[in-house]
């Protein structure tokens, strides 16, 4: 009796390692499978055009153009993507992340990162956040504004990045201000200097090295609004954003993100939590 229960232990023992065994096949097959078609749709001209947003100083956000390459957070994890789809990867620079928004849309952009809002929900595909964020505005020193919501008067001018989350952000909150579109950062900041603007409405960490560079200059406190930068696909791609998705929670939760934020001076800024 105890010999013929043994059997049936190790015949059950037995199926069940052949039943692992073929789970395992098939998932790598279906692993692979799945990856070429993440590739098909990342990569269908053999490249990933990723695309990125272009400021004078680079942040968690925003790159620059320093020699010819491309440099910053968005330019690293855009790099270590086509890496692991062993793909060159073809960055498509913009002044704006509404361009971006744009590009994706019309297919001739395949990933990026885009600041998060329910009116680009409704044009690209979102996956996983890698940093939050919130904005707020940067003003001159000789300004009288300490708060946002002071800034809501008559004759008062906010500029803000031309269709993009903060733009609108600003634009659904002022309502007496005049808000003026600006194509991108480095004018916005001219602007500003130049007492055209008022404030230039942006993220609060983007515009630290801003505040930085002129003497005396103060950003708000209150927000306008509170959001996170995604990485986003162009709709209709189920297997890109699968792996979009899977790619941001592996760099995040192996320390991926957090290494390339400290190697881009961002030490003090936390890694988005995972989703």
């Amino acid at each position: 009796m105890l010999a013929r229960s043994r059997h049936r232990a190790g015949t059950i023992d037995t199926a069940i390692i052949c039943g692992v065994l073929a789970s395992a096949i098939a998932l790598g097959v279906n692993a692979r499978a799945d990856d070429a078609r993440a590739k098909e749709e990342l990569a269908a001209t053999g490249r990933l055009r990723f695309g990125v947003v272009s400021a004078p100083k680079a942040d968690v956000f925003f790159v620059t153009d320093a020699d010819g390459k491309v440099r910053g957070v968005t330019a690293d994890l855009g790099s270590e993507l086509a890496r692991t789809l062993a793909v060159a990867v073809e960055f498509v620079v913009a002044h704006n992340s509404g361009e971006i928004t744009d590009g994706l849309e019309k297919g001739v952009i395949d990933a990026a990162f885009l600041p998060v809002d329910d009116e680009r929900r409704k044009r690209v595909d979102f996956g996983p956040a890698y940093v939050e964020f919130e904005s707020t505005c940067l003003v001159l020193g000789s300004s009288a504004f300490r708060t946002v919501s002071d800034l809501d008067r008559a004759g008062v001018r906010v500029g803000g990045e031309a269709n993009t989350t903060t733009f609108r952000a600003v634009t659904r909150t002022l309502k007496v201000a005049t808000v003026v579109s600006i194509r991108s950062v480095g004018e916005a900041v001219s602007m500003l200097r130049d007492g055209q603007i008022d404030a230039f409405a942006l993220g609060r960490d983007a515009l630290v090295p801003y505040q930085r560079e002129i003497p005396g200059s103060r950003l708000l406190d209150g927000y306008f609004h509170r959001s996170s930068i995604a990485i986003a696909v162009p709709k209709n791609r189920p297997a890109a954003l699968a792996y979009a998705r899977s790619f941001i929670e592996g760099a995040k939760s192996g320390g991926m993100v957090r290494g390339i934020f400290d190697k881009a001076g961002l030490a003090a800024t936390a890694v988005a939590p995972a989703q």
